[in-house]
């Protein structure tokens, strides 16, 4: 398992993504010696060529991966993978002859782009076919889970493991130290041993890391038998760090002050404040150039459509609770809550207009949000501001939510990329795991990945109300 923002990466994503980029730039190579008729060295030593291909490879990854290409259940060649292999081979056609048309200097010959076009889906479809049924059975060596524990936590942790199938690892079992449990089933497999047989579980199973999942560790831990495996190589790790890595949210459920007192994270926030608002002040300036013909359209159909204001101005709760005004374009009647009072959108809300239903869908709504972020208000990345009606009811109700509200508030997030739009209090509880997570993680890096991410949802249309 790799690391990558504080989260577990499956080594075979990171293979069949690798795999991949040489496979795409392979192909462009050899059907330009081919065209041309140049050996491997003049090619080579030909410059703009390999820029050229570079370029031609990264588009074609980046539309892989937005079409879902190294979700798991793309792994293998099947009809939905081989219509979504397809449809982004198209797809990064048509971004290419674009890029060509805005940047000549980037230009390739077209037939070497049409033949890398028709070629390339045999090539790929082969490889996964070939290499992974035969010789992979896209099963690396998996790492060899122990849980201490059979509590919530624990349930959760092993559930997530064997549910995720891709993650390179195998629960082999859970330890308790009651005896009476040995043979229980906790998820698949059951409790397998007792605090006395963990030395003799990690040496005959192979165990490689062990995760532990008590609620109470007072005078309960085996300290003696954990310190002897972590000497001889096998990695130790608390239930909630486990589960903040695996998942990218942090449990709030089991979640103790004094983890998030000493974990890591949560570190040198007001330098990473200072280096995200000069971030937003750049891209909200070429933002607004960008899409202000968008903002343009969008402000004349809801002109005619239906009366009122094209901008609509609502109260929410920013950085340290201050209250600011946020501002979108208007998608519901102007008499929305006029006999309700504040509630939730719900999905097919009969008080969305038609183009306020367009523009909720392409997140076109939230363009005014760039005045917020000039100005200061509001961030591209952060928590979602909520209503101070909300924040009071969802502070009495679930705990830590006040700490969403350390940073400044984003028109995208974590939270609104990982988890469904969220409607309810449950929901705002899912949803803070993610923003707490956010923060204790935040970067720049971070955060540019975010907004990666937030473009693929616009354009799936997942999550918009």
């Amino acid at each position: 398992m790799y690391i990558l923002f504080n989260r577990y990466l499956a080594p075979q994503v990171i293979f069949l993504f690798l795999s991949e980029f040489i496979i795409v730039m392979s192909t462009a190579i050899i059907i330009s010696a081919a065209r041309f008729d140049l050996n491997g060295s003049v090619l080579i030593s030909y410059d703009p060529f390999l820029f050229k291909t570079t370029v031609m490879a990264v588009i074609y990854m980046l539309v892989f991966y937005y079409s879902d290409l190294y979700s798991p259940e793309f792994y293998a060649p099947g009809r939905q993978m081989i219509v979504s292999l397809l449809a982004a081979v198209a797809a990064a056609s048509v971004m290419l002859f674009s890029i060509y048309y805005l940047v000549p200097s980037l230009k390739a010959w077209r037939g070497i782009l049409i033949a890398n076009a028709l070629l390339l889906p045999a090539v790929l479809i082969a490889w996964r076919r070939f290499f992974m049924s035969r010789f992979f059975t896209f099963e690396l060596p998996e790492q060899h889970v122990l849980i201490i524990g059979t509590g919530d936590l624990a349930k959760k942790i092993g559930s997530e493991i064997y549910n995720k199938k891709a993650n390179g690892l195998k629960l082999m079992g859970f330890i308790d130290e009651d005896p009476s449990k040995l043979g229980q089933s906790i998820v698949n497999p059951g409790v397998i041993g007792c605090f006395g047989d963990i030395a003799q579980i990690v040496k005959s199973v192979g165990i490689k890391r062990i995760i532990v999942a008590l609620p109470d560790r007072r005078a309960k831990l085996p300290m003696l038998a954990l310190l002897d495996c972590k000497l001889r190589g096998v990695i130790i790790e608390e239930g909630e760090t486990f589960q903040e890595h695996l998942t990218g949210r942090i449990p709030l459920d089991q979640l103790k002050p004094s983890w998030m007192v000493f974990s890591d994270g949560f570190k040198s926030l007001r330098t990473r404040k200072i280096v995200k608002r000069v971030f937003d002040a750049v891209l909200s300036v070429i933002g607004f150039v960008i899409v202000s013909p968008i903002m343009l359209i969008a402000a004349i159909a809801i002109r005619l459509e239906s009366k009122g204001p094209v901008i609509f101005k609502q109260i929410r709760v920013g950085e340290n609770q201050q209250k600011f005004e946020i501002y979108k374009f208007r998608s519901m009647r102007t008499d929305a809550e006029s006999s309700t009072g504040p509630v939730w959108a719900q999905a097919n809300d009969s008080r969305v207009t038609n183009v306020g239903r367009f523009i909720r869908a392409t997140r076109i709504d939230e363009l005014p949000q760039l005045v917020n972020i000039l100005k200061g208000e509001m961030s591209f990345v952060g928590p979602r501001p909520e209503r101070p009606f909300f924040v009071e009811q969802l502070k009495e109700k679930i705990p830590y939510y006040e700490m969403r509200m350390v940073v400044k508030p984003g028109i995208t997030g974590w939270a609104q990329i990982k988890y469904p739009y969220g409607a309810s209090y449950s929901d705002a509880l899912e949803k803070l795991q993610y923003d707490i997570y956010y923060i204790k993680n935040m970067s720049p890096m971070l955060d540019i990945m975010i907004i990666l991410l937030t473009v693929k949802v616009v354009l799936t249309g997942k999550g918009a109300r």
